[in-house]
């Protein structure tokens, strides 16, 4: 399993969310507090991607357990973005621990990241495999689940699908092949984020101008509302609606 979240609103720095929170991804890679058996620690690699104003979105990603990093604390204390995806990451068994399996995965404008595991990788989902284009296939990140769910999505994406549901018919073809999945999807383009609530957890914090996605709550502050398993999120700074994943 991983942990991720996802930022929409005025200008902060990335230290507030990874590191200042008591409970921010710095806490969630060495004591998370609701893995749900998916292993104990997100200790094989994390990764941080936002929008600096125009353009494309920056990213920085890493291998190493958030905690061992001293560069990003420095970094992440004087960048303020409008726009945050960032993820630490639990690899599953078997699965290599490299940079470029760490999300967030990115192309254009777009940031993705997965939290759980697809059952019986790969032989499952062979059949979804053979619907991608052969290209994809071999520029895959790395050869992990959520490496072939970025793929999976993305195409749906470039044949000009509504991001929504791109990522609810990711999550239903799976389950289709893959039954007892856990595929908690999380999306954005740095003005609307998109996340999936399919075997694992999300939280979500509003404020008028704000809204904060993340597996599990950054701190206690009792405006965090759990969404239920089943639902998708599609979520601006100003608004977030849920409905259910199979009505998408």
């Amino acid at each position: 399993m991983c942990r991720h979240l996802a930022y929409l609103g005025p200008p902060v720095s990335l230290r507030s969310l990874l590191y200042d929170p008591p409970y921010g991804l710095l806490r969630q890679s060495w004591a998370p507090r609701d893995m749900r058996g998916g292993g104990t620690i997100n200790a094989d690699g994390f990764g941080v991607g936002w929008y600096p104003g125009t353009g494309d979105p920056v990213r920085y990603r890493r291998a190493q357990p958030l905690w061992s990093d001293t560069t990003l604390p420095g970094l992440a204390a004087v960048t303020v973005a409008g726009a945050v995806l960032a993820a630490v990451r639990s690899a599953t068994v078997g699965m290599p621990v490299q940079e470029t399996a760490a999300a967030p995965f990115a192309e254009g404008r777009w940031l993705f990241s997965h939290n759980g595991v697809v059952r019986g990788w790969p032989d499952t989902v062979v059949p979804l495999a053979a619907e991608l284009p052969v290209r994809d296939l071999l520029t895959l990140d790395a050869p992990t689940d959520a490496a072939l769910l970025w793929a999976l999505v993305r195409h749906r994406l470039r044949a000009g699908q509504d991001p929504a549901r791109a990522v609810a018919d990711t999550v239903a073809a799976v389950a289709a092949v893959a039954p007892g999945s856990r595929v908690n999807l999380l999306l954005t383009d740095g003005t609307t984020a998109v996340a999936s609530v399919a075997g694992h957890a999300l939280s979500v914090r509003r404020t008028p101008d704000s809204v904060l996605l993340a597996s599990e709550p950054l701190d206690d502050d009792p405006g965090w509302q759990a969404v239920p398993d089943g639902r998708l999120v599609v979520a601006t700074a100003t608004g977030v609606r849920t409905r259910d994943l199979v009505a998408a």
